[in-house]
């Protein structure tokens, strides 16, 4: 059966996850099973079954882990939360999914945290989670909605069980709630260790947050699903990266472009750590971050293409001997992905359209959100992700553009991210981002934020002179805004939009010169 309970060795001695620290916790396989069959105990016990929503407010750590499974495994749905959210958006979310129980840490409860504010005004039972040096405790705090309801059974998850949901970033409008079935979730596990050839003798390092697809599907569940290991850090910390990653015994991690540029910054290791391969999601990799990386680690970078609707990964570059392509997010990985027009038809090869995919991993729709399950689905079956992109005569796929993210300059349709890629290649620039700004004559013009490197100064005339030699005139700026740091999720993604904001904000560009 394709479920959480039976991907990955239950009776292994082989060590599953470390948890790095003053008193680094390292456990098997047998070990983590007997801790996620504890607190499935518990949470039974106290009333959860199938269906309820467990609203997840912790941090990285072995108490997240053990928890999120046995929800999953209890046929409940997890639903991982930010802890550093606000009152408010803990609200939205909690009511969103009717919570039966939010998880939060150790004394959360006496602070009257956020979180607990937010599950108190909805009725959620708030329990605090911890690990006490023995086990995971479950520490009831407010019975909530689940008074008088507990000791349930112990129950067996099913392959179209819910097992997590995970809210999309609401870049145009409210958050839509996306459902994973246990079947999306391990079908992605197969698929990522299918892609990078994960065995038990591998060891990723993770730096992503375990609340972001990313993290969960290929930092934590798909190493897991091959019988290799995790070491399990609370947060990324660029000081601690390295030290942790060779003291034990990591051969690969996976990031978003912003977290491997802030690695670049740092001193790299000597002698360098023999590293199998680094992958990158979430967000264009520049193909001159891509070569800084690979010259800078010895190690070959494999982008990947992934969201939240498709459990995660749907695209990635291959392995050596493979083909990888800077500026490509490779080839399918155990998912059909096509380029449809409009109508749902595909494109010839090279030509541009929206990418499609179809696939075990895909969502089975929204959560009540039949509008936008009729537009996300063609008739086929395919969901459409909202990028633009194309195919080479190899299967490659090249990402143009967010289709809502485009730039329309007077019928003209301009890629952010090839100007975003210009840019970059210029010797001041640390990072840069395009967006359309309103404009009276062309209805849209281009905006372009940019970040020195440190000790670096050009003027705004002069970057657009570095672009008009390497794009057609009208893909030039009109606005350049020079800012000390772009606008960030909690994951570390760049979104357009909160970049296209906080410099339209300022109103004036603020020139460096």
């Amino acid at each position: 059966m394709a479920t959480l309970l039976t991907s990955f060795p239950r009776q292994s001695d082989a060590t599953a996850v470390i948890v790095p620290g003053a008193s680094p916790l390292t456990l098997s396989f047998s070990q983590l099973t007997a801790e996620i069959s504890s607190f499935q105990k518990k949470l039974a016990a106290l009333g959860i079954g199938h269906g309820a929503a467990v609203s997840i407010a912790l941090p990285n750590s072995y108490e997240f882990i053990i928890s999120f499974l046995a929800s999953a495994w209890q046929r409940a749905i997890a639903a991982p939360l930010n802890p550093a959210y606000k009152k408010s958006e803990f609200e939205f979310y909690i009511d969103d999914l009717s919570s039966a129980l939010a998880l939060v840490p150790q004394g959360a409860f006496a602070k009257d945290a956020d979180a607990v504010r937010a599950a108190r005004k909805y009725q959620a039972a708030i329990a605090e989670c911890y690990w006490n040096g023995k086990e995971v405790v479950l520490d009831l705090k407010d019975p909530g909605k689940l008074k008088g309801k507990g000791n349930l059974q112990v129950l067996q998850a099913q392959p179209e069980d819910v097992a997590l949901v995970l809210h999309t970033s609401g870049t145009t409008g409210r958050p839509k709630a996306v459902p994973l079935t246990h079947r999306n979730l391990t079908r992605t596990m197969k698929n990522i260790k299918n892609t990078y050839a994960l065995t038990p003798a591998d060891r990723t390092y993770l730096v992503m947050p375990l609340f972001h697809v990313h993290g969960l599907l290929a930092g934590f569940l798909a190493p897991l699903a091959a019988a290799s290991s995790v070491i399990v850090p609370p947060k990324f910390s660029a000081s601690d990266f390295w030290r942790d990653f060779i003291t034990y015994g990591a051969n690969w991690y996976t990031a978003v472009p912003t977290m491997h540029q802030i690695l670049l910054k740092g001193e790299i290791p000597n002698p360098k750590p023999n590293i199998r391969f680094i992958r990158s999601c979430s967000s264009p990799l520049s193909p001159k971050v891509f070569h800084d990386l690979e010259k800078a680690l010895h190690a070959p970078v494999l982008e990947a293409y992934a969201m939240t609707e498709a459990a995660h990964q749907m695209t990635s570059n291959p392995l050596p001997p493979g083909k990888r392509i800077p500026g490509s997010v490779g080839l399918g990985q155990g998912v059909d992905v096509r380029i449809l027009d409009a109508a749902g038809a595909e494109v010839p090869t090279g030509s541009e359209g929206e990418i499609c995919i179809r696939g075990e991993n895909v969502t089975p729709g929204y959560l009540n959100n039949p509008s936008a399950n009729a537009s996300s689905f063609t008739k086929d079956g395919f969901f459409r992700t909202g990028d633009q992109g194309k195919k080479d005569a190899d299967g490659y796929v090249f990402i143009t553009g967010r289709i809502k993210e485009l730039i329309n300059k007077g019928g003209e349709k301009i890629s952010p991210i090839e100007l975003d890629n210009v840019l970059a290649q210029h010797p001041a620039v640390g990072e840069a981002v395009s967006f359309a700004i309103e404009d009276e004559h062309y209805g849209q013009d281009v905006g372009v934020a940019v970040v020195l490197k440190d000790g670096e100064t050009v003027s705004a005339d002069e970057l657009r002179k570095w672009v008009t030699e390497r794009v057609a005139k009208f893909k030039v700026p009109k606005k350049i805004f020079f800012t000390d740091n772009m606008p960030k999720t909690a994951t570390g993604k760049i979104q357009r939009r909160l970049v296209a904001e906080a410099m339209l904000k300022s109103e004036k560009p603020k020139a460096k010169l």
